[in-house]
């Protein structure tokens, strides 16, 4: 089932990563490199959280049907099924979490290690600001509780609904929505 109103939380926590990045990027933008058409990011094959297809699926929903049509253009199995061959995002304005903080230094572990990293071709000539590392773990447990609360666990069955934590492939949601 679809609830409007966690899609509306997810809209919360992208307007919040989406100002941070801003903030790294008026901050640090000398050393910030990303621009449009730059995908050095994209050469993964995404799986996004139910919550995040949602949004996806609604944002699509309103479009022109060749424009859906050309979501449905796989690349090679080494880029992300949503950039165009200019190296553009064909959802850009509902890309998922993970596809907004590329780019900014993110804090992660490494076995037992906390590390930061940034794309390789940020921050090569400064430290970024300690409010500039945005914490993995705290944007994955925030994205992990929005879309728990879309998909509690159902029983094992015909018309069980599906776990959190549930990671659904971009190509094959953007496969989907072509034929919509």
């Amino acid at each position: 089932m679809w609830y409007p109103w966690a899609v509306s939380r997810l809209g919360e926590l992208t307007q919040k990563v989406d100002a941070f990045f801003a903030r790294v990027t008026e901050r640090h933008g000398t050393d910030m490199q990303c621009q449009t058409g730059c995908a050095d990011c994209c050469h993964v094959r995404l799986t996004i959280t139910g919550v995040e297809a949602a949004a996806i699926r609604a944002h699509v929903a309103g479009w022109p049907s060749d424009r859906r049509q050309n979501l449905a253009t796989l690349g090679p199995t080494d880029r992300c099924a949503a950039l165009d061959p200019a190296g553009r995002c064909k959802i850009y304005q509902a890309r998922p979490l993970v596809c907004r903080s590329h780019g900014v230094p993110i804090r992660m572990r490494r076995g037992t290690l906390p590390v930061v990293q940034a794309c390789h071709r940020n921050f090569t000539r400064t430290t970024p600001d300690p409010d500039c590392v945005l914490d993995q773990a705290t944007l994955s447990a925030t994205l992990y509780a929005i879309d728990a609360a879309v998909a509690p666990p159902g029983s094992p069955g015909a018309g069980a609904k599906r776990e959190p934590g549930h990671r659904v492939e971009l190509a094959a949601l953007l496969a989907d929505l072509a034929t919509i």
